[in-house]
C-alpha cells in the first residue's frame, strides 16, 4: 500500500557531522573522563515502570534507546533505532525499519521481536499499568514483519506517533524480561542491572547515592566520547547548586533562579535559558463532585495571582498558561482563549453562584461541609512554595487547603498511580506536538495521563479530529477549538510556563541545547575538554 514517508535525516547528518568533528578533536577531550549530574530521587531503571518520573527519565534515555528521537536542530521525529518509517494511505498503520548490527549491553542482538514485546506485552497490557501508556491508546498491536521491520496496526489515525515514540518511550530486552510475570517489577533489573542499547550501561547503583554509567564500546552510534556518568541522588536543589559550583557536579536544572546569583559571577559555569513544551497547572480531582462544577473551577483560578506567582517562586522567568500547548508551538498556539486574570471578587461571585456560601469561621460551607482540600505536595523544585501560595489565595476566597509535604516518591504513588488527592500542584513536560491526548482523553482518566480524571465526550471528539487531520491547516484549525473549550472548562488550572534554566561547567561539550531530553538522547557526543 502506498503511503507517505515521514522521517528527515537532517539528525543523522547532524550526527554524522558531530562524529567527525570529534574525530578531529580527539586529542582536545579526555575519552575516559566521568560527567558528574545529579538526580533528586533513587531512580528506576525500567522507562515502563509506574511512577518512574523525573527522577527516572533522563538516565533511562541513555540507556534505552527509542525508536526515534528528537532531531536537535528543530525536535522534529529523527531515527534512532529506527532509520526510516512510514504510514499507510489509510492512517491505520505506521511500518518503522530498524537499524541492523545494534546489540544489547549483554551482546544479545537487537530484533523486532523486543520492540514487540515492549507494546504489546507491556505498553499495550492493560493489567500493568505501564508509564505513559495511554500515549498509545490508539495503537492495537505491534507486528513483526521480518527481524528488522515492524508495523504499528491502529485502531485509529494517529498523526503525531512518532513524537510519542521519541518521548520517554525505551525499548526493553524481552530476552531478559519475556519470562517476568510482570517485567515492569524486576527488581534486579529496575534497581541493580538493567539491560539497554544505550551509549551507556549501569555498572552499579548504590540506594541513595549514585548510579553510575560506563560507555558502551559496540553501540551503534559509535563510542561515546566520555568514560562513564555518575548521577548523585542529591534531593536538595540548594545543594546541587552547591555542588556544581564547588566542579562536583558538572550540569545542573535549576530549580529556582534565585540560585544563580552564585552562578553568573563564575567563569567556569554556563548558564542555558530554554524554551520546552511544559506547563505548571492545579489539578483538581473531578472525581470529587465539588470540582465537576466548572464555576468552582474557575472560581479557583481567578483566585490565583498568577503573574505575583511567576515572579516569586520563578523570579519572572515564565509567562502566564492559558492551555497545554505552549508558545513553542507557534504554529498552534492560540491566544485568543479565555482569560483569568487576578480577581478575587469575581471568584467568591461564581463560588457563591455555585452554592458556597461563608460559615462563621470564614470558610465556605455547602450543604453543611466546609470548603476543605486535601492537597499533596512533592519535595521537588517549585512545587512546595508554589504550593503555599495557592493555599493563601485559596484561603482569602475562603477556600481552605490542607498542604501536606511528601517526599518525592511517596508524593508520585499517591497523587499519580493512586489517585489519593483532591488538588495538587504538578507540571506535564510533553513531546512537541499539539496532540494532548493522552493527557486530556476521558480514556486517560483514573489509570492513565489524565490526572484530573476529566471526562469530556465533545472534548474527545476534537482530539479524534485532530488525530486524522493529514494537513497542518486543518490541523491548527482543530486544536485552536482544543484550545477554546480547554480554556473555558479547565480541567486543569493552568498556572504558568516556565523557562528552563540549566547551568553547565564549561568543561563539558557536545551537549544539544535545544532542550535537556534532546541533550540526553544524544549523550553518545558529549565530551569533557581537558
Amino acid at each position: 500500500m502506498k503511503g507517505t514517508r515521514w522521517y528527515t535525516g537532517v539528525g543523522a547528518l547532524l550526527l554524522a557531522a558531530s562524529l567527525s568533528l570529534g574525530g578531529a578533536l580527539a586529542q582536545d577531550f579526555d575519552p575516559n573522563a566521568t560527567v558528574n549530574l545529579a538526580t533528586n530521587a533513587d531512580p528506576t531503571l525500567n522507562p515502563w515502570t509506574s511512577g518512574a518520573v523525573v527522577e527516572s527519565n533522563l538516565i533511562n534515555t541513555i540507556v534505552f534507546d527509542q525508536l526515534v528521537r528528537y532531531n536537535k536542530k528543530d525536535l522534529s521525529p529523527a531515527p534512532g533505532l529506527a532509520t526510516s518509517w512510514k504510514v499507510s494511505a489509510d492512517g491505520l498503520s505506521w511500518t518503522f525499519n530498524l537499524r541492523k548490527g545494534v546489540t544489547w549491553h549483554d551482546g544479545k542482538p537487537f530484533t523486532a521481536d523486543d520492540v514487540a514485546f515492549t507494546f504489546n506485552d507491556v505498553v499495550l497490557n492493560k493489567k500493568l499499568g505501564a508509564q505513559n501508556a495511554g500515549n498509545f491508546s490508539k495503537v492495537k498491536s505491534v507486528e513483526v514483519v521480518n527481524p528488522t521491520t515492524v508495523r504499528f496496526v491502529l485502531s485509529a489515525p494517529f498523526s503525531s506517533l512518532p513524537y510519542y515514540l521519541a518521548y520517554f518511550a525505551g525499548i526493553l530486552p524481552k530476552h531478559a524480561l519475556g519470562g517476568a510475570e510482570n517485567p515492569l517489577q524486576v527488581a534486579g533489573f529496575n534497581k541493580k542491572s538493567p539491560v539497554g542499547t544505550g551509549a551507556f550501561r549501569v555498572a552499579e547503583f548504590v540506594p541513595g547515592s549514585y548510579v553510575r554509567l560506563v560507555k558502551y564500546d559496540k553501540y551503534w552510534g559509535g563510542s561515546p566520547k566520555v568514560g562513564s556518568i555518575v548521577f548523585k541522588i542529591v534531593p536538595d536543589p540548594n545543594t546541587q547548586m552547591a555542588q556544581v559550583i564547588s566542579g562536583e557536579l558538572d550540569f545542573v536544572s535549576v530549580s529556582n533562579p534565585a540560585l544563580l546569583a552564585g552562578v553568573e559571577r563564575n567563569a567556569r559555569l554556563q548558564v542555558l535559558r530554554q524554551s520546552q513544551n511544559l506547563y505548571y497547572f492545579v489539578a483538581l480531582n473531578q472525581n470529587d463532585p465539588r470540582f465537576r462544577d466548572v464555576r468552582v473551577r474557575q472560581a479557583l483560578l481567578y483566585a490565583l495571582d498568577r503573574k505575583a506567582m511567576i515572579d516569586s517562586v520563578v523570579r519572572g522567568y515564565g509567562t502566564i498558561a492559558t492551555g497545554p500547548i505552549a508558545p513553542l508551538q507557534k504554529v498552534f498556539y492560540a491566544k485568543d482563549v479565555p482569560q483569568y486574570e487576578y480577581n478575587p471578587k469575581k471568584a467568591q461571585e461564581l463560588l457563591r453562584a455555585a452554592g458556597w456560601t461563608p460559615g462563621p469561621d470564614g470558610v465556605l460551607v455547602k450543604d453543611g461541609k466546609p470548603f476543605e482540600v486535601d492537597m499533596p505536595t512533592g519535595q521537588f523544585g517549585y512545587l512546595v512554595p508554589a504550593t503555599l501560595l495557592v493555599q493563601q489565595y485559596w484561603k482569602a476566597v475562603g477556600v481552605k487547603a490542607n498542604v501536606n509535604v511528601m517526599e518525592w516518591n511517596a508524593y508520585i504513588q499517591k497523587m499519580f498511580v493512586n489517585r489519593q488527592y483532591e488538588a495538587t500542584l504538578a507540571w506535564w513536560s510533553t513531546p512537541p506536538t499539539p496532540d494532548v491526548t493522552p493527557y486530556y482523553a476521558s480514556s486517560a482518566a483514573d489509570k492513565g495521563n489524565n490526572i484530573p480524571n476529566y471526562k469530556n465526550p465533545a472534548l474527545d471528539k476534537l482530539l479524534e479530529e485532530g488525530l486524522k487531520a493529514t494537513k497542518v491547516q486543518e490541523q491548527v484549525l482543530t486544536y485552536r477549538r482544543v484550545q477554546r473549550l480547554l480554556a473555558e472548562q479547565l480541567p486543569y488550572l493552568y498556572l504558568w510556563y516556565p523557562d528552563i534554566i540549566s547551568v553547565r561547567n564549561e568543561k563539558l561539550g557536545g551537549m544539544a541545547e535545544i532542550n535537556t531530553a534532546t541533550a540526553f538522547q544524544h549523550s553518545a557526543e558529549w565530551f569533557v575538554k581537558r
